[in-house]
């Protein structure tokens, strides 16, 4: 291998010799080989235009490019193998490559080239071309644009297990979860990422747990869940209190401050007592929040015949359907973008819970009913006019 010189070292060199002095004496007092500094000295014409050739930095480009096409080589050798062994034909196969040859020409690719990397003939792809489209096509395409409008309207949320309720039961559309996740695939839609586990920290109760972490109720009113969640904005920070019913998951009172006392708090579960007008014996579950612990929410629970219920300190599977609910407010809506006000994010808490939550978006445990009509399906005078 040719010993590397440092381009000072060469452009010294060269200019001893264009000085005058003898090439075979510099070459031997610079300990270098007469040829190679023959080598320099034509270079270094060629590169000043006094003798024909390509010059250094063309040679240089010339390189590069052979290296690059050395390159291009293998990764096309490696994709061609790749696209055998993912076949069991063989082949890539005419029905996968005409698709993704219509893509690359809309994106300016050439015909000829597509096809014949992709191993298909031209005329065939031409046929392919004017075929009419299927009819199976036809129907993908048209629920693609459904999953696109029923993506927007959730606020980019819906994951493909709800797109599939609210095509199969919101519209009775007849289709397959799985048909739903490949055109959502293919078209680039994907819903929200869903809430991270809550982790199980030890605790010690300070009074009576009477829910023990068993939530599921089948009727309304049983059981009331509630809990303060906070959120910063530019001016600081926004705290929302929220009483959730455990049957049909309806947030059913909510209190919007500035400060979290027992007053937000206090007026989250009016709120609810007043929308529900709930008999005696019903259970409102919180956590041991001095908020919750107060006088006068507890004064509060105790006058509108409830129970009052706290779970274990520091663990927030104790109160986990609560918990829940915070976790995909804020993945669907507050950790979205910056608020700015402390009245933007409390309009856009309450168009959440009140447009959004509790009367479009399906719920997983309601077998992707909403909260509201489940809620709806299941008051007294619902139950009334079903039995006339």
């Amino acid at each position: 291998m040719p010993r590397p010189y440092p381009p000072e070292f060469r452009a010294r060199a060269i200019a001893l010799v264009r000085e005058g002095r003898q090439v075979k004496q510099t070459a031997l007092d610079l300990g270098i080989h007469e040829v190679t500094l023959h080598n320099w000295l034509r270079q270094d014409d060629i590169d000043h235009g006094r003798r024909l050739g390509l010059s250094s930095q063309e040679s240089a480009e010339l390189r590069a490019a052979r290296g690059r096409v050395r390159q291009l080589e293998q990764e096309i050798a490696i994709l061609r193998r790749a696209a055998t062994w993912l076949d069991e034909e063989g082949g890539v196969g005419p029905k996968r490559a005409h698709p993704v040859i219509d893509r690359l020409v809309d994106a300016g690719a050439p015909t000829s080239t597509c096809c014949r990397l992709l191993g298909v003939s031209r005329q065939g792809y031409y046929r392919y071309r004017k075929r009419p489209t299927s009819a199976t096509e036809l129907r993908r395409r048209w629920l693609t644009g459904l999953i696109r409008e029923i993506h927007v309207a959730s606020r980019g949320t819906y994951g493909y297990r709800r797109i599939h309720a609210e095509l199969t039961i919101g519209m009775n559309i007849p289709c397959s979860s799985r048909l739903i996740s490949v055109l959502m695939t293919r078209a680039g839609i994907g819903g929200l990422p869903g809430p991270a586990r809550i982790k199980r920290l030890k605790g010690v109760a300070t009074a009576d747990d009477l829910v023990n972490r068993k939530f599921h109720r089948l009727a309304l009113n049983e059981l009331w869940v509630t809990d303060i969640t906070e959120h910063p904005t530019r001016e600081g920070k926004i705290y929302c209190a929220a009483v959730l019913d455990a049957c049909s998951r309806k947030i059913i009172g909510w209190a919007i401050d500035s400060k979290q006392d027992s007053t937000l708090v206090v007026n989250a579960l009016d709120m609810a007592i007043r929308a529900r007008q709930p008999g005696t014996g019903g259970i409102v579950h919180a956590d041991h929040g001095v908020q919750f612990t107060s006088w006068v929410f507890t004064q509060k629970i105790r006058s509108a015949g409830l129970l009052p219920s706290f779970g274990t300190v520091g663990d927030g599977l104790d109160n986990a359907m609560m918990e829940s609910f915070w976790s995909t407010m804020q993945i669907e809506l507050l950790n979205r973008k910056k608020w700015k006000t402390r009245i933007e994010l409390a309009n856009a808490i309450f168009e959440y819970i009140e447009v959004f939550y509790n009367r479009r978006r399906r719920h997983s445990s309601l077998e992707y009913a909403t909260p509201h009509d489940y809620d709806l399906a299941r008051t007294p005078r619902a139950l009334t006019t079903i039995g006339s």
